[in-house]
């Protein structure tokens, strides 16, 4: 189901696109329809910069176990920092 709800996070980071390591400054996360994921709904994951164009973005597209997966990883190597 398409909700078009659209969560939004302020990040400060570097990704790694095509034309080479840039400054994130923002993701978009959405539970919906994906574009090239063999799945049915997908949860849907952009990492850009506000201040390029939108051919400098990362774009994931997992399904809802493996986000819940993700979700447990980065808790746990957040919990493990030294």
């Amino acid at each position: 189901m398409c909700s078009y709800v659209v969560q939004r996070a302020i990040l400060k980071g570097s990704g790694k696109g095509p034309a080479g390591w840039f400054p994130l400054t923002q993701a978009n996360v959405t539970f919906d329809h994906p574009t090239v994921a063999f799945l049915e709904e997908s949860l849907n994951i952009d990492f850009f910069n506000s201040e390029f164009d939108a051919s400098q973005r990362i774009t994931v597209e997992i399904s809802a176990n493996a986000a819940r997966q993700l979700v447990i990883a980065i808790e746990n190597a957040l919990e493990n920092k030294h």
